[in-house]
């Protein structure tokens, strides 16, 4: 059974940096390509990151040059640093496998239960 769960969240004032984790279990990690999405109030889940098996990385316009995506294979973790974080930066992240030759849509149906950010102004 595939676990995923999300830690490193918090309130933090615009311009500051976070870094999130995302524990795997259940999985051989290493295969498996991963991503971080968000979703906030009101909005759909969307795509901010993701990292194949190779190291290979990918971002959201919105978070280019800002975030940084990487994975730790020998702990099974994937983290996404966040750095000049802005307000719209706001909602919960999430991590899932994610699916390279689809848009990295994420593979797992069911969710972890997140972990919140919050940027203030």
């Amino acid at each position: 059974q595939v676990q995923l769960v999300e830690s490193g969240g918090g309130l933090v004032q615009a311009g500051g940096s976070l870094r999130l984790s995302c524990a795997a279990s259940g999985i051989i990690f290493s295969f498996n390509a991963m991503g971080w999405y968000r979703q906030a109030p009101g909005k759909q889940r969307d795509l901010v990151a993701a990292i194949t098996s190779g190291g290979t990385t990918t971002y959201a316009d919105s978070v280019k040059g800002r975030f940084t995506i990487s994975r730790d294979n020998a702990k099974n973790t994937a983290h996404l640093q966040m750095d000049s974080l802005k307000p719209e930066d706001t909602a919960i992240y999430y991590c899932n496998i994610a699916d390279p030759g689809h848009g990295f849509r994420p593979v797992v149906g069911s969710w972890g239960q997140g972990t919140q950010v919050t940027v203030s102004s």
